[in-house]
């Protein structure tokens, strides 16, 4: 067995939001699933790649949803404990 660096898992995803300055989107059924990653610095290009494609949309925006954080609380650097 190998070792390798622990999986962070990272979701990628995105579309029109019902105000750009906030965070709730116009329609969750028209939601742009980029994909799920295995750490951040590949969640980070994905993200980065969509959020230039898209820099002409004002109502578009890409997130970067740190899934490790909400399966293992402990990989949580802002946690204390």
């Amino acid at each position: 067995m190998t070792d390798q660096p622990k999986q962070l898992l990272h979701l990628v995803l995105g579309g029109d939001l019902k105000d750009p300055t906030g965070i709730e989107f116009s329609d969750l059924s028209k939601l742009d699933i980029v994909g799920v990653f295995p750490n951040y610095a590949e969640a980070y290009a994905a993200w980065r790649a969509k959020a230039a494609a898209t820099v002409d949309d004002a109502q578009k925006r890409y997130f970067v949803v740190h899934l490790h954080r909400l399966l293992d609380p402990s990989t949580d650097p802002s946690r204390k404990g």
